[in-house]
């Protein structure tokens, strides 16, 4: 039986299900995950009280964490709890930077490519605005890939002025993998800490925390089948941060707040999950995958994917998230496009779903080097573990008189 995700517009033209091909705007939900934060909810206890409540809340977080450490490679004491990847990029970004300006103040430039997710751009171009950093933008190549003599090259024009490097494990939009491992030796080799942002990584690559030598690394639980709200940063015990939130201080002193503990619960279980079913769900999605882009593609013949092919090896795992195809449909607009399969039933997006809404092309392509024209006629469909061949099959079918359909109308705007 195929398996589909509810309706998310109750003003649907189908007035039915969809098929759902947008998994890294999020996942649904796994059954295990829903159970285990139904029965987590029916607990009392806030996690930072003595009493025996507040214990048993307490032991349920530590094991949760456990849990999410083991399934990373990383220690339950380098997993600092929030509320999901935006937040762990913040205090990453913002807090790594503030400490080494104090203690070293001539450090104010930050290394990042401008394909990073906007929860790391626009943090660091906060940063920037009010004049606490400088950013030196790192050049990728036609893939979305940043290389390390690249880094190594942007880190020796002034080495002592550098605070922090941040580069995506894997691309959101194009699905590209960096060579973690290498750009955090080069980075290392000069003394300065690597943050990475692993949320479409984490379920899909081998990611492993202490393997990688990163100092730092994002995750979220919505990516992977658990809930949305929570999520975590991969925090190395050396690593200085300066808090940019203030309370309780739960969380190391880095992050204060009171843990939501079911949310927790439900994200340990998708954890294991995804650490136990990797392989074998990355092998399924490659080859569901790579049926599509080929079905689309013929289809649409001059449709042209965008990122890494996904042949090659990155880190021990595959050059291309297995779950995503980032395609290109000359002479279409992507938001028109997206709409015509949304009425046929087919949810997919046009870029990372935090920017949806906004009518630009992808800052991701702009950066590859793809002019605007191109870059305006994009869509990203993204697999996951309630996708099936079926899935496909159906956006193969409706995808030719889509953009048929999308074309034309953008033929008859021009005319205007």
């Amino acid at each position: 039986m195929v398996q589909r995700a509810p309706d998310p517009a109750p003003d649907h033209a189908t007035g039915g299900d969809v098929v759902y091909l947008d998994h890294a705007a999020t996942t649904p939900a796994l059954p295990a995950v829903v159970d285990a934060v139904t029965d987590a909810m029916r607990l009392v206890g806030n996690a930072s009280s003595l009493h025996a409540a507040g214990r048993a809340a307490r032991r349920r977080v530590e094991e949760s964490r456990e849990t999410i450490a083991a399934a990373l490679g990383a220690r339950p004491s380098e997993v600092i709890v929030t509320s999901g990847g935006t937040e762990a990029d913040n205090i990453a970004v913002t807090g790594i930077l503030t400490a080494r300006q104090s203690a070293e103040p001539a450090r104010r430039r930050v290394l990042l490519p401008a394909v990073e997710h906007h929860a790391v751009l626009d943090t660091a171009e906060a940063l920037h605005t009010t004049g606490r950093a400088e950013i030196c933008w790192l050049e990728v190549d036609d893939y979305g890939r940043v290389h390390a003599d690249t880094l190594a090259a942007a880190i020796a024009e002034d080495p002592g002025a550098v605070a922090l490097v941040s580069v995506m494990w894997a691309n959101n939009e194009v699905g590209t993998v960096n060579p973690i491992r290498e750009l955090a030796a080069v980075a290392h080799s000069y003394g300065i800490p690597l943050h990475s942002d692993a949320v479409q990584a984490f379920g899909a690559l081998p990611v492993d925390f202490a393997a990688s030598g990163a100092d730092a690394l994002s995750v979220t639980a919505h990516k992977i089948g658990g809930p949305m709200g929570v999520g975590a940063l991969l925090l190395r015990r050396d690593v200085a941060v300066t808090p940019i939130g203030h309370g309780g201080g739960q969380e190391r002193g880095i992050r204060s707040g009171t843990l939501d503990m079911p949310a927790l619960v439900g994200f340990a279980v998708a954890a294991e999950h995804a650490a136990a079913s990797r392989a074998t769900e990355a092998s399924r999605l490659a080859a569901l995958r790579d049926e599509l882009i080929a079905g689309v593609q013929h289809a649409v013949p001059d449709a042209a994917l965008s990122g890494d092919p996904g042949a090659g090896v990155m880190d021990g795992g595959p050059s291309r998230l297995p779950g995503n195809a980032h395609l290109r449909f000359p002479g279409c607009q992507g938001d028109a496009l997206l709409m015509l399969l949304d009425t046929a039933g087919i949810a997919c997006s046009t870029g990372s779903a935090c920017t949806a809404g906004v009518a630009r092309p992808s800052h991701v392509l702009l950066a590859m080097g793809l002019p605007e024209r191109e870059a305006a006629g994009a869509l990203r469909f993204s697999l996951g573990h309630s996708s099936t061949r079926d899935d496909v099959r159906s956006l193969v079918e409706a995808i030719g008189p889509a953009v048929q359909r999308a074309r034309a109308a953008a033929l008859a705007g021009a005319r205007r």
